[in-house]
């Protein structure tokens, strides 16, 4: 009984997790981290504000865990000097505007 109760437990938990993919973030802080670090790179890319990086027809992030690496590549190339909770803030800021994952 004991070993049922744990694992509908741990699949309540994966399940929660999923549901809710970067639940830690602060989407506003996230936005002011964004804004002030990404926004400009992303113009110069694609011009206007650089939201059609996430917006595109052929956008490369299709799962939540492929935006949480694009963003933690990003801090490391740009030197942004984020910490994780940070990452986390700007991954609920762009699920929430554009992605929409669950």
């Amino acid at each position: 009984m004991k070993i049922l109760t744990t694992l509908f437990c741990g699949a309540l938990l994966i399940s929660g997790a999923q549901a809710a993919p970067f639940a830690k973030g602060d989407p506003t802080i996230g936005k002011a981290l964004h804004d002030k670090a990404c926004i400009s790179c992303h113009a110069s890319m694609f011009g206007g504000d650089g939201s059609k990086i996430y917006t595109r027809a052929d956008r490369k992030t299709r799962t939540a865990q492929q935006l949480a690496a694009r963003i933690s590549g990003c801090n490391a190339n740009t030197g942004a000097g984020w910490f994780p909770e940070d990452e986390a803030h700007v991954a609920a800021y762009l699920n929430q505007q554009y992605y929409k994952f669950k």
